[in-house]
């Protein structure tokens, strides 16, 4: 080191009396305005400015630096702020991205194996499709968080969304929606103000079932000691000079963060997977920039594919990514900025070079992204909703009531007719009583007592979407008892939701692959479930799901009501309910009307007996659903509906055999395998623990294989929604937690005759520790 030019440069600093000395100013960047070509973030160890005596007077603000204080900086050089400063080699950071998103990697010999057939299938494809332009690259800043209102320094400090914030989501959602751009994968931070502004865009576009990839290289950049101070405050404290270097200079670092300190990112388990180098301690805005190039590869990979990505992070991330994308120079980039609630557009050329948007309007200075509205038209709409707040409350959006999205003509009749005949129940039974005495006074007189009235009522809409009945003898469950909390401290285990309630619940309709959203209650239910497994402790790995919004939001609100939205969340069509073919949609009384009530319960009780199919042509046909199909691959191309669309399209569509009808049996095939296959080698084997929401269907299936239940009880097994079945991987049983009322579970949930085959008691080795309390330590 060459320490007669750091006490040079400091003597100068001091002689020329400037108020201020940034934190960490690398001495390869003073004496060149180029930028650096290097992929690692800036050594520390190759000379440091390091501020570590700060005192401040009444009269004066000023940061002076101690002759002592540069003394212990230039003979004791900190270990973690090296470690954190070294190279990774581009194979190193490429391997770690794809560990930490979960892609799928090849040995080399493999790829030299594959690679002339891809070759073979990419000439085919582009024959068939001619060759894609590059996608649309879409940028959004997350919403308002709690620290943000706060005038708080944020960085990696995790607080949550503000009501404002989603208010700022929802709306980037509807100009996408109007602009007509359609994601095909989300990419965003680790950091749940960034993910909970995905999930609220994902909402509003009515696409929650896109793989969205979490990443800390998206974080904001870490302010180090700063986190959680009031911006203004340390303004008074060390001046509003040095404040604004720590927070507009590219290469100066705040004071930084103890490893003992609450804000180090080592004492977070979502940080856990990073290397003790990555670990920041404080970060200039040059390093935050710089930790987003590796992940820019993979994003322009999808690019290239012809995918959309939309990236949803923070403002110095997204600043990294324009910087990289237009070559934006190192003193240009502090004119960059990015406003909440509206998102950026990027085009490419063939050469992944970005395109000059027409309307230059709509473009700010050194970048070639589009806004997709006018900077500032958001906020004025937003403090003018306020002001009305003041004068009329209740007018704010987020004060609304929480009612269900995409809810149809039928179901909305069907809720009416429900609260009708419900008020009907209570006001209307004196009226009854009178019919049956026959006291008509201008009454419809009908056959039948009141009692066998109010029965047929209740029987039109029922009480459950279960399509199975009970076929078999109920069998006596005094013999059975539920395994409560029987999960050992360091066991492997699997938690498996049934979703929570949704209006099609409500109403008795067969769902299926039919997809509405959870209702109030559903939400509630998930909310529950969370909440539950946080009291017991519980920390999941990695989390499965289907492609249908009630499985997606329920795994969402229990990861919420956790704190662990950081999870990945993987979703697949194999963890789908039963498809009902062309019952999807009916209830039981219009099913019996239209195909008789011998044909319902032949449908009803066979396991292996499939219901009528939809048409190719149908709403139900999963097939037709443009937004999925995409992302199928593991399902054989049907030649006939390849056949069929090609002559439509007049050109070779392909086309894959989705499911048009399944018995329980059809659905348990694919559930079984998923679980066997996919989750077991990926999650299970290794140790992880595995958080599983799914549909009822889906989840017997599963259920059925782990605790050996026979086929021809399987109609008879109920799994109510919400309540977390608890699978020891070790031990092979299913347990309950105790939820604290005391209550009996099989007296307070239905789990069918069945239940004694789903309650068995755990396998306990004789070298093994038991342990019925809280997971955590």
């Amino acid at each position: 080191m060459n320490y007669p030019i750091h006490y040079l440069l400091l003597l100068l600093s001091y002689l020329n009396d400037l108020h201020y000395v940034t934190s960490f100013v690398p001495l390869n960047h003073l004496n060149s305005n180029k930028p650096t070509t290097s992929r690692c973030t800036t050594a520390a160890t190759g000379g440091l400015v390091r501020l570590l005596d700060v005192t401040t007077t009444k009269s004066q603000q000023s940061v002076l630096v101690s002759s002592s204080a540069i003394t212990a900086t230039l003979s004791n050089e900190d270990n973690s702020i090296e470690k954190y400063s070294r190279c990774m080699t581009p194979r190193q950071e490429r391997d770690q991205i794809n560990e930490e998103l979960g892609f799928k990697v090849d040995s080399r010999w493999k790829k030299v194996a594959k690679k002339p057939f891809k070759m073979i299938g990419k000439t085919v494809q582009r024959s068939m499709e001619g060759k894609k332009s590059p996608g649309t690259l879409i940028l959004v800043r997350g919403g308002e968080s709690e620290f943000s209102k706060n005038f708080t320094f944020t960085g990696w400090s995790d607080p949550l969304l503000t009501s404002q914030g989603e208010l700022e989501m929802e709306h980037a959602g509807r100009l996408l929606l109007e602009s007509g751009y359609e994601p095909d994968v989300i990419y965003t931070s680790r950091l749940k103000r960034a993910i909970k502004s995905a999930w609220v865009i994902m909402q509003e576009i009515n696409a929650p079932f896109l793989p969205i990839y979490k990443s800390w290289r998206l974080n904001e950049r870490h302010y180090g000691a700063l986190q959680g101070l009031c911006k203004k405050e340390t303004a008074k404290t060390f001046g509003a000079d040095v404040v604004q270097a720590w927070r507009r200079s590219l290469k100066a670092r705040p004071p930084a963060v103890k490893e003992t300190d609450a804000n180090f990112p080592g004492k977070h388990r979502k940080f856990a997977d990073l290397l003790p180098e990555q670990m920041p301690r404080s970060e200039s805005l040059l390093d935050c920039m710089r930790r987003t190039e590796p992940l820019w590869n993979f994003i322009k990979r999808d690019l290239f594919k012809g995918e959309n990505v939309m990236v949803v992070a923070h403002a110095n991330t997204l600043r990294g990514l324009a910087k990289i994308i237009d070559g934006i120079g190192d003193e240009e980039i502090a004119d960059v900025s990015f406003p909440k609630g509206i998102p950026v557009v990027y085009k490419f050329d063939n050469k992944m070079e970005p395109l000059a948007p027409k309307d230059q309007g709509l473009t700010q200075i050194h970048t070639s992204g589009q806004f997709l509205e006018k900077p500032g038209l958001l906020k004025k709409a937003l403090d003018t909703t306020k002001e009305w707040e003041t004068r009329v409350p209740g007018t704010m959006g987020y004060n609304l009531p929480n009612v269900a999205k995409r809810m149809s003509t039928m179901e909305n009749a069907l809720l009416y007719l429900k609260e009708e005949q419900n008020a009907w129940k209570g006001a209307g039974r004196k009226k009854m009583d009178e019919v049956d005495r026959g006291n008509n006074d201008g009454e419809i007189l009908l056959s039948g007592t009141a009692a066998d009235l109010k029965n047929n009522t209740e029987s039109i809409m029922g009480d459950d979407e279960r399509f199975e009945e009970m076929t078999h003898e109920t069998k006596s469950m005094e013999n059975v008892s539920v395994n409560l909390n029987s999960v050992g401290k360091n066991d492997p285990f699997i938690v498996f939701i049934r979703h929570g309630r949704t209006p099609h619940n409500k109403l008795a309709l067969f769902t299926g692959w039919e997809d509405p959203p959870l209702a109030m209650e559903g939400e509630e239910d998930a909310r529950w479930a969370g909440r539950l497994l946080k009291k017991h402790g519980f920390e999941f790995d990695v989390v499965y799901t289907s492609w249908l919004y009630r499985a997606i939001q329920t795994a969402w609100f229990v990861l919420e009501e956790m704190d662990q939205l950081w999870l990945p969340v993987i979703s697949s069509w194999r963890l789908n309910e039963r498809h009902y073919g062309d019952l999807t949609g009916k209830s039981k009384k219009m099913v019996a009307n239209i195909y008789g009530e011998d044909q319902l319960k032949r449908w009803r009780r066979g396991y292996k007996i499939r219901p009528p199919p939809v048409s190719s042509y149908s709403f139900s046909y999963p097939g037709n659903d443009k937004r999925r199909i995409k992302y199928v691959q593991d399902i054989r191309i049907s030649f006939t509906e390849t056949f069929c669309r090609s002559i439509e399209d007049r050109k070779l569509s392909i086309h894959r055999k989705f499911p048009k009808c399944e018995s329980l049996f059809d659905c348990m095939n694919r559930s079984i395998p998923f679980y066997t296959e996919k989750i077991v080698p990926e999650a299970v084997a290794k140790g992880k623990r595995v958080l599983i929401t799914s549909h009822e269907n889906a989840i017997r299936g599963i259920l059925m294989h782990l605790c050996e239940i026979p086929e021809e009880c399987m109609n008879d097994l109920h799994l109510p929604n919400g309540v977390p079945l608890v699978y020891n991987v070790k031990r092979k049983c299913i347990s309950l937690l105790d939820d604290g009322t005391g209550e009996d579970p099989l007296e307070k949930y239905d789990f069918g005759s069945a239940a004694q085959y789903l309650f068995r008691p755990c396998e306990i080795g004789e070298d093994e520790d038991w342990y019925t309390g809280p997971l955590s330590s």
